[in-house]
């Protein structure tokens, strides 16, 4: 499927994602790391309309503490997150096809979201790799695809007028996580000397 340089890395990304994302635990948040999530979202809901400073926040807050120590590791709980939400947007697509609720059209258009959503996986396991591996352009591509994605499987729902868009709330988180991983790696392309490193 082409998503090759990053290949190997990227199952072990996966794998590493899936662990990691325990959302339903609370954490204590440390004074300074609270500062750097809030600061982060004030510059990156300053410089784009589409994100929400409280929904960053907020977002931001629901991972453990000690995952976090500096701004490479708040873009990678941004991409954990948007992972983590596009895993459970296919889950959902599949049982609306399953449920057979939907009209002929909205069902063609939810099998679209799904290819589209399995396509953004893939983006986010390789934005990951590239981040973690400092090549920065190549993780803003593949966030770029991934926010892409998201606009792509809304706007098929539009193409029938009066067609309402079942998964607008699950494109919206997506897009605005991954729209907040790439506003982060963009700040990170400044301070490349704090990227982890990876041997």
């Amino acid at each position: 499927m082409g998503h090759c340089p990053f290949c190997s890395l990227s199952l072990c990304c996966l794998f590493l994602l899936l662990t990691i994302v325990t959302p339903t635990h609370c954490y204590l948040i440390s004074p300074p790391l609270l500062d750097l999530i809030n600061s982060t979202c004030k510059e990156c809901s300053d410089k784009s309309t589409d994100i929400n400073y409280n929904f960053c926040v907020t977002s931001l807050q629901a991972i453990p503490a000690s995952h976090v120590t500096n701004l490479q590791g708040i873009g990678l709980v941004a991409m954990e997150l948007a992972l983590k939400n596009a895993t459970n947007t296919i889950s959902t697509i599949e049982k609306m096809l399953s449920s057979k609720e939907f009209e002929p059209f909205a069902m063609d258009c939810l099998r679209d979201c799904l290819e589209l959503y399995a396509d953004a996986i893939a983006m986010l396991v390789d934005a990951f790799a590239a981040f973690l591996y400092k090549q920065l352009d190549a993780a803003n591509i593949f966030m770029r695809t991934v926010m892409d994605a998201t606009s792509t499987c809304d706007e098929g729902f539009t193409e029938k007028k009066g067609e309402l868009t079942p998964l607008a709330k699950e494109n919206n988180n997506l897009f605005q996580l991954s729209d907040i991983s790439w506003c982060i790696i963009k700040q990170v392309s400044f301070v490349p000397s704090q990227l982890p490193n990876v041997s």
